[in-house]
């Protein structure tokens, strides 16, 4: 009976994870907070490696889901993987690929945490985009950053610091910026909203500028900044880097 409803709650999660990469794929490019967060992401892979040609630039997507960061990523002319532990979801980016032809672009399926993320030192940028928060070993997966990280280095995090309510964050956003706005921000709220309360319970592990800090500086990352993103500031970005090795 335990493996029946094990198998029930895979299929569920697999459904609504699947479900919820389709409307993602759907909402990024009409949702401003998704605009502003991937050019502050932009901005920051470009700082890190100002010097050297784009290609050269092996940057890693942690937890891509369908691979909207991704595209970003490798159409600014960066050497970009995707990694999903998802098998759908991998398939449903790399469709994407295949139609959009980017030869510096590929995705996996794979778990950061678990190991998947390759040899020792081989990215020089690592980005993970509000996966953090749901992962049932965040800091197993900001080690496992660290370690397929180049010395020197550089990654990019972005995690919730709260709950995000639909209504009560609808109504700020309608009451700051006006009801179209509002309008458009229930695209993100309330699939996030259905997600939130069908899928798996784990964490979710919500954390502030200060506790994300100590968490990066315990596996060994220097934090360079932070900063409040995505809608009403509901989330922390980090820049962080991994320390070049000494001796």
């Amino acid at each position: 009976m335990g493996a029946v409803v094990r198998a029930l709650q895979w299929g569920l999660d697999r459904m609504l994870s699947v479900g919820y990469g389709v409307v993602y794929d759907a909402i990024f490019e009409r949702f401003r907070p998704y605009q502003d967060l991937r050019a502050q992401v932009l901005e920051l892979v470009e700082k890190g490696a100002p010097d050297v040609p784009r290609r050269e630039v092996q940057v890693l997507d942690v937890g891509c889901g369908p691979g909207n960061f991704t595209f970003v990523l490798a159409e600014a002319g960066f050497s970009t993987i995707g990694l999903e532990a998802y098998g759908a979801l991998v398939e449903l980016a790399r469709e994407k690929r295949r139609a959009k032809r980017l030869a510096n672009l590929a995705f996996r399926h794979g778990e950061l945490a678990a190991g998947s993320g390759g040899r020792d030192g081989s990215f020089d940028t690592v980005v993970s985009i509000h996966g953090l928060y749901v992962h049932p070993e965040p800091l197993t997966l900001l080690r496992e950053a660290h370690r397929v990280l180049k010395p020197g280095g550089h990654a990019i995090f972005v995690n919730p610091a709260r709950y995000v309510g639909h209504w009560s964050t609808f109504r700020d956003i309608v009451k700051r910026d006006g009801t179209r706005a509002g309008l458009a921000s229930l695209l993100w709220l309330v699939p996030n909203s259905i997600f939130e309360v069908a899928r798996k319970r784990i964490g979710p592990h919500y954390w502030d500028e200060r506790q994300f800090a100590e968490n990066l500086e315990t596996v060994g990352f220097t934090v360079l900044t932070t900063r409040r993103t995505f809608l009403n500031g509901a989330s922390v970005l980090v820049w962080a880097r991994r320390e070049s090795d000494k001796g």
